[in-house]
């Protein structure tokens, strides 16, 4: 052993230790899917090169610097591979700069962080132990190597990262164009690689505006008039049946779909949505998915304010906070509406206390508008009952008509509920996450009903439409193991796409024309439906959303890692299904999703530019109507 440490230099332990430590993180602790021997190959080499990289920098350092240098970058790197399994763990996704931007949401994340931790991660830093004892003194396992050597040691770098890189294209072609898949990225070129690709998109998209002008958007206007459907396929019998009428628009955190219907150990989970679900006054969209991407709900609030998509790294309410936008608040203020958020958090959690301010809303009812006590609150803060019961005075203050939407907390990862407050028994599976996930659901579930009670007693609710809409999956796919228990079927790419469906309710007081529809849709269709209920015309708007009401709508619903829905096919995870079956179609039949492949990248990339390049500022609106 002795002999062997002084033959070995520690940058070439310090390279296998630490790559094959990221090998096993790869594959059993991120849980990546691996389809194929080229792609665990990959998944091999990729940390043992991009660890060369790093540590063979200290080749061309003095002794004594090269043994502090390697120290503190096999800590520094261990750091960002933890980071990024804890951040994994929640939203099945890797950080990106822009999430690093959102630093200051980290002071609410205390209890979602500590259940995130595993007794295993220790591992993590097991080699950050060992390269410190090695570097050492007495082991002396620094290199002297002349100019050449050194050179050459150097070279080596640029031949595995060369490998890498064509390895990865040979496995996925054209894997750098399509980085809206983040995981596709580790896993051929590894987390640092992608961290450092990261980067220089970030650079590139913060030029983007700098150099953007007005022309782009007169290509993207005209994209828009021709795949929108005409006018009068918009119409129908619903326009302007909520004309005057108050907005009650009802965020629900982290609610999926699977919830409806659902019992445990025979009890329903959600009797009063299940109930509302198949109301006269209510209608339901029961293939509603959400499109979110790193934002999570301010993603969601993004899409429904403007029709835009999300951008597939980070939020935009950080990100492009002070971009000139059309969103739904600021044009209902022209129309005479009063329009406010009430959400019991902090204000400048998502940095919602800047963007609100942009997008026109009149008032923001945070945290402090609420008393908030021990007996009333838990996991992220104010239980919904209390939410809901403290809001009623606010929106009595409103004047009439009003937008008010309201986001919920209780239902909130990681699903915490006090045991004096459940009322339905936890799941049993090996998922500490989904077992709770039942009880919460049912508490807010509990709340909403109590809500429209208070909204009938305060004489609100004859005058209002309630909308209900799930921003965001509550189960990533971290935990599909448990989820295929409760389904009682695998959780295949197919069944994953479908579990993104989430509630999209609207319940319309005396109307008795509701029911369950199954039109494919999304929230990138809330906006236009919204204004078509309440009788707005924007002709001169941009959005990538169209009525849900209309007879003809866009051909598909795309969500931001690429997967689209179709009434008839689902894309994901580059297999074309018939939606109706969960099929995988024959490679004769699979070509019918390529056209539509094609279109949802077009309008990801249209919609992307907009932002970027905060295009709407050469954009007049109100001439466009005219």
């Amino acid at each position: 052993m002795q002999w062997r440490m002084k033959n070995m230099p520690l940058f070439i332990i310090a390279t296998l230790l630490f790559g094959l430590k990221t090998y096993v993180v790869y594959r059993f602790m991120f849980d990546l899917s691996i389809e194929n021997p080229m792609q665990e190959f990959i998944l091999l080499f990729n940390p043992i090169a991009s660890a060369y990289l790093i540590f063979a920098i200290s080749v061309w350092m003095k002794p004594k610097n090269q043994m502090k240098y390697l120290r503190w970058t096999t800590l520094i790197g261990s750091l960002v591979l933890f980071l990024n399994l804890i951040f994994y763990r929640n939203f099945t996704d890797f950080i990106t700069i822009p999430v690093l931007f959102q630093g200051n949401n980290a002071a609410d994340l205390t209890g979602s962080f500590l259940t995130l931790l595993h007794i295993e991660d220790i591992f993590i830093f097991a080699d950050v132990a060992l390269v410190w004892y090695l570097s050492r003194q007495k082991f002396d396992l620094t290199v002297k190597l002349p100019k050449r050597g050194k050179i050459a040691a150097t070279a080596v770098t640029f031949l595995l990262l060369a490998g890498n890189v064509v390895l990865a294209e040979i496995e996925r072609p054209m894997l750098f164009v399509r980085a809206f898949d983040r995981e596709y990225l580790v896993k051929n070129i590894g987390i640092y690689n992608y961290h450092l690709y990261d980067a220089t998109m970030q650079t590139k998209t913060k030029a983007q505006r700098v150099f953007a002008d007005g022309s782009e958007i007169s290509e993207i206007e005209t994209y828009l008039k021709e795949t929108s459907p005409d006018q009068a396929n918009k119409d129908s019998e619903l326009y302007g049946i909520a004309e005057d009428k108050n907005v009650i628009f009802v965020s629900v955190e982290s609610f999926q779909n699977f919830l409806f219907d659902s019992e445990i150990n025979g009890t329903e989970t959600t009797p009063f949505l299940n109930d509302l679900k198949q109301s006269k006054d209510t209608i339901t969209f029961e293939n509603f998915y959400h499109q979110t991407a790193q934002g999570k709900t301010s993603d969601s609030e993004f899409i429904v304010e403007n029709s835009l998509y999300p951008l597939g790294r980070g939020s935009v309410y950080f990100t492009h906070a002070g971009n000139e936008y059309n969103a739904l608040p600021e044009i209902l203020n022209e129309e005479g509406y009063e329009t406010s958020v009430f959400h019991a958090n902090n204000a400048s959690f998502w940095n919602r206390d800047v963007m609100y301010d942009n997008v026109g809303y009149d008032q923001f009812y945070d945290e402090k508008s609420y008393e908030v006590t021990p007996e009333n609150s838990f996991g992220w803060g104010l239980e919904d009952k209390a939410f809901f019961e403290q809001s009623i005075k606010y929106l009595q203050s409103q004047e009439k008509p009003f937008y008010s939407k309201f986001i919920t907390l209780t239902h909130h990862f990681p699903f915490e509920l006090p045991e004096e407050k459940a009322n339905i028994d936890k799941y049993d599976s090996n998922s500490k996450t989904l077992n709770s996930y039942f009880q919460t659901a049912r508490y807010t579930d509990e709340a909403l009903e109590q809500f429209f009670q208070q909204l009938k007693d305060a004489g609100i609710y004859e005058d209002s439409i309630i909308v209900l809409m799930g921003d965001h999956y509550g189960i990533s796919d971290f935990h599909n193991k448990a989820m295929g228990q409760f389904l009682g079927k695998e959780v295949d790419p197919y069944v994953q796409t479908q579990l993104q469906r989430v509630p999209f309710m609207i319940h319309i007081p005396g109307y008795e024309n509701g029911g369950v529809q199954d039109k494919v849709v999304g929230q990138i269709d809330v906006k236009p439906t919204l204004l078509h209920l309440l009788g707005i015309e924007e002709k001169g708007d941009l959005t990538f959303g169209d009525n849900m009401f209309a007879e003809k709508n866009k051909d598909f619903v795309a969500l931001r890692d690429g997967s689209f829905i179709t009434e008839e096919y689902l894309y994901s995870n580059e297999t074309c299904y018939d939606r109706s079956t969960g099929e995988p179609l024959p490679e004769e039949n699979a070509q019918a999703c390529h056209p539509i492949k094609e279109k949802v990248s077009k309008e990801m990339n249209y919609s992307d530019n907009i932002i970027y390049g905060d295009l709407f500022r050469f954009y007049d609106f109100d001439q466009s109507e005219k």
